[in-house]
């Protein structure tokens, strides 16, 4: 009988997190963080990093467990989850994977693209494009990944056009190698996915309601010390939070445009999830 692990995928703000504790505790389990900023200190607020407490005694993994200006990969989680699901398996309990960040799903289950080296002469000419000119670029060579990418996220913009220029477009996760080995390596599970689904209204009041809980803790603070630490440029790429604040701070916005911005912008971001959880083909909750 093969081992299960539980995969648990929804839009931002659709209460992942508390059912990842509920699963693993009526499992005996432990929770792998699939989110591509949680696995940085001092990232609390913007990313809503579940507390000890709100934890419940649940071991939880891949949270905290790099510095801010140490960049962590798809390949970074590829083989931290990958060894955490053999050692959580190894004592006979259940890997729970939870999280937004729906490529490393993909990276972890269905294996990464081929490698390909940087470019640097083509990165040297990309860095003097705007974001909206990256992004442009990416969508007229491949509009299926363009739907999948923040167009303000300049560092997967300028990678998703290496890729594009040796292969024409980024691969998806059906044209991996066959022998991938993490591919074969995952076969030995049984993947039970969970697929959090509010509906429009649900979602938008949940995606609001967070928004002003994060103000209100103190996200204007964390983003001024993450910048003062990392810069604008590190700090354009930790997510939209990060992004619309540091504007903020470099007075390209007012106060009162961080609200309506930032909503808009995470309802945008939520969509674009929803359609990928679609793809997954798995009835949802």
């Amino acid at each position: 009988m093969k081992t299960s692990i539980i995969c648990i995928a929804g839009p931002t703000a659709s209460g992942k997190s508390a059912r990842a504790i509920e699963e693993a505790l009526a499992r005996n389990g432990e929770v792998i963080s699939v989110d591509s900023r949680q696995v940085y200190r001092g990232l609390d607020i913007g990313t809503e990093k579940i507390t000890q407490e709100e934890m419940r005694g649940v071991p939880h993994h891949l949270i905290d467990i790099r510095e801010v200006n140490d960049p962590y990969s798809a390949g970074d989680f590829v083989a931290d989850a990958t060894r955490l699901i053999e050692e959580i398996s190894a004592r006979e309990k259940v890997p729970v994977l939870v999280g937004g960040t729906h490529f490393y799903f993909d990276a972890l289950l269905h294996g990464l693209p081929s490698a390909v080296e940087a470019d640097l002469a083509l990165r040297a000419e990309l860095e003097t494009l705007s974001t909206e000119e990256l992004f442009a670029r990416v969508r007229l060579a491949d509009a299926r990944r363009a739907a999948e990418l923040d167009p303000q996220n300049r560092r997967r913009l300028i990678r998703a056009l290496e890729i594009i220029e040796t292969h024409g477009s980024v691969p998806s996760r059906d044209s991996v190698e066959v022998g991938h080995p993490q591919q074969l390596w995952m076969s030995d599970f049984h993947i039970e996915w969970i697929v959090i689904d509010p509906s429009r209204e649900e979602l938008r009041a949940r995606i609001d309601s967070r928004l002003a809980t994060t103000l209100e803790r103190g996200l204007v603070d964390e983003v001024r010390r993450v910048r003062e630490a990392v810069g604008d440029e590190r700090l354009n790429e930790l997510g939209l939070e990060y992004k619309i604040v540091g504007e903020f701070l470099r007075e390209e916005r007012t106060k009162d445009s961080l609200i309506p911005t930032l909503s808009s912008k995470l309802w945008q971001y939520a969509r674009r999830q929803k359609a990928w959880l679609r793809k997954l083909g798995h009835p949802m909750s």
